[in-house]
């Protein structure tokens, strides 16, 4: 059918994956790949219309791409696993914690934690970003939404990083990954009993009381919702910031924009949102034939949404190939659309925000070794390990 070669278990890591999405959308806009059995959608009004159409495109089966070991993926990945009306109850019963007052709310909080973390580095003038500020100020966040400790915070950062990366060529989760998360199921099954005999102030406690005409929630499904949140709720908000100060300083006209004015922080999220999102692709199984762009998807196969391509698709986005700071975002699928649009994307946005504003305020100009950037494998998720950084303290 084509020449193009898409293989997401392949983890290329690739600077920017804009050439192989452009090719895609152009001539083989419904590719199918013969070897991992996938179809992979391009477009954006493609993309846009499979995530609004639950019914034919279906997230009962996960939405990563590779092999499950879960007999029931939803003990993993909670409503991302699930299609109405079970999805919409269990979702119905934790929203409340994430509408956008209540998000608000976290301001203050989420503040002194970014202050903090940047504080401890200010005096050194240098620091690996990911590992010493990313990855630890989302990871207290949602901690302390949860009730975590933050004695307990590093081993749940260590097994989140296990059950997500992938070694060259694989196409399941390994071992290390399996056990990774075997030990956050035990961890936060420990929790939820704890809470249950003894309620807090947070999240997990509100969880163990929430009703909703008379359902209450059962503690395989406050597990999931727990283990859900450190995945979906802190990797992806730590390679979103180490996107963010990547490609800020990749684009040195945007750059003098942001230093200009710190008003531009909220655009430069949204911005790097689209440009390079830390989620690239979801999956979907499709319950019924469809046809589209001359090609017969047929029901039980897996179909591969590329957000990342579609957010750089030319028929929405003028010029998409360019970092431009401030462009109409209105049509980004960045947190998708439809009825599993992400819960936290008010969270994420937040946690960008103000943990850029901290960086403006207190790292000043910085400098990356491009030489000493590592990135993550994963299909999943897009983004750095390691982010070796030099500053100026403000």
């Amino acid at each position: 059918m084509t020449d193009i070669e898409f293989d997401p278990f392949a983890y290329e890591t690739h600077e920017d994956p804009y050439p192989i999405y452009s090719a895609l959308r152009d001539r083989a806009p419904a590719y199918w790949n013969p070897r991992r059995k996938f179809w992979a959608l391009s477009r954006h009004a493609d993309v846009l219309a499979a995530f609004k159409d639950p019914r034919r495109f279906s997230n009962a089966d996960g939405v990563a791409i590779e092999t499950s070991t879960q007999s029931d993926p939803s003990a993993v990945s909670s409503f991302l696993a699930m299609d109405p009306p079970r999805h919409d109850r269990l979702r119905g019963l934790v929203s409340r914690a994430f509408t956008p007052r209540r998000v608000d709310e976290l301001e203050p909080q989420v503040r002194r934690i970014a202050d903090r973390h940047l504080r401890e580095l200010l005096s050194r003038g240098h620091c690996d970003f990911i590992e010493e500020f990313a990855a630890k100020m989302p990871m207290d966040v949602v901690s302390e939404m949860l009730g975590v400790p933050e004695s307990d915070r590093d081993s749940l950062r260590t097994w989140s990083d296990t059950v997500l990366h992938r070694e060259d060529g694989a196409d399941s989760v390994p071992p290390a990954g399996i056990e990774a998360a075997g030990h956050m199921l035990a961890y936060f099954g420990t929790l939820v009993a704890d809470r249950r005999r003894r309620p807090h102030t947070d999240l997990t406690s509100g969880l163990t009381q929430a009703e909703l005409d008379g359902d209450r929630l059962e503690d395989r499904e406050i597990i999931a919702f727990l283990f859900l949140m450190i995945i979906a709720g802190n990797e992806t908000t730590t390679k979103l910031l180490g996107n963010a100060l990547y490609w800020l300083w990749r684009t040195p006209e945007q750059r003098a924009r942001v230093r200009a004015s710190r008003d531009l922080v909220p655009a430069w999220v949204e911005e790097t949102l689209r440009y390079d999102n830390s989620t690239q692709a979801l999956a979907r199984t499709l319950t019924t034939d469809v046809e589209l762009h001359g090609q017969t998807m047929r029901a039980g196969d897996r179909a591969l949404l590329l957000i990342g391509s579609a957010n750089r698709d030319e028929r929405v986005f003028p010029a998409p190939e360019r970092f431009e700071i401030g462009r109409d975002q209105t049509e980004s699928l960045s947190f998708g659309k439809g009825t599993h649009f992400c819960l936290g994307a008010s969270l994420a946005r937040l946690e960008g925000r103000v943990a850029l504003e901290a960086v403006y305020d207190h790292m000043g100009d910085y400098e990356l070794d491009p030489a000493r950037l590592v990135r993550v494998h994963s299909p999943n998720v897009r983004g750095f390990a390691s982010m070796p950084i030099s500053f100026t303290p403000s």
